[in-house]
């Protein structure tokens, strides 16, 4: 239950966090963060949380992430559900709490997006479903990739959360204008929720998507990071 608990938390932070600053201080007159405040913000999340509760359940804080180190072989399925409940959970309570803040004040509409996630009409850019589908695939791709590489037992210990905080900055600053950055299912169900309407429509592809990326970035790094595969480059490499 701890490690659940800790899931739910870092999750909630993750979405107060990120989507706080997106529908709270963005386009603040005067002093608005932008896209690059915004993005910096969800870096930020993980990279606190990783550090708070990284040792407690591992910070996945995403179901996408969770899927994807199942996939990878670091987690076990029997903790899967129990996981992805808790973020779940914890993104909608974050939804909650930051819907009753940004409702304080005048002139907040809700149906106008609430940092949800989006594409065709409802994406920042105007992109297609299939250029959402792709961004949001590739984006856990490498996230996932960044990920296993920064916690694999040969990297360097207790800098993991620098790059993973780091990659998921760099994904937004990319992304945001195609989907609104997801990458993450859980964030996008905690605010969507709340929008209903076109964001709960188009919220099955904010799901498979990263779910989908997530697995392929797992595999990927299983494949370049086995030891079979270290072995046959250094023989290949190896002077005559």
């Amino acid at each position: 239950m701890k490690q659940y608990s800790a899931e739910f938390l870092g999750t909630f932070w993750l979405v107060l966090g990120g989507c706080g600053s997106a529908v709270l201080a963005a386009a603040f007159p005067g002093v608005g963060i932008g896209l690059h405040g915004v993005s910096l913000a969800f870096g930020l999340t993980v990279l606190t949380m990783a550090y708070a509760i990284g040792h407690i359940s591992g910070c996945h804080l995403n179901p996408a992430v969770s899927i994807g180190l199942w996939a990878g072989g670091r987690f076990p399925a029997s903790k899967l559900l129990p996981y992805i409940g808790a973020q779940v959970i914890g993104a909608i309570a974050a939804g909650g709490v930051l819907y009753i803040i940004a409702s304080g004040a005048a002139g907040f509409d809700v149906s106008k997006g609430f940092a949800s996630n989006g594409y065709g009409a409802h994406s920042p850019g105007g992109y297609s479903m299939l250029a959402a589908l792709v961004t949001e695939v590739v984006m856990t791709m490498f996230f996932l990739i960044v990920i296993m590489g920064a916690t694999d037992k040969r990297a360097p210990a207790g800098f993991a959360p620098l790059p993973i905080g780091l990659a998921l900055t760099l994904i937004h600053l990319i992304s945001i204008p195609i989907t609104n950055t997801s990458v993450n299912p859980a964030r996008s169900t905690g605010v969507a929720l709340y929008v209903g309407d076109w964001a709960v429509g188009q919220l099955w592809l904010f799901w498979v998507a990263p779910i989908v990326g997530a697995v392929l970035g797992a595999l990927v790094y299983r494949f370049i990071a086995s030891e079979e595969t270290q072995s046959a480059a250094a023989v290949a490499n190896k002077p005559a």
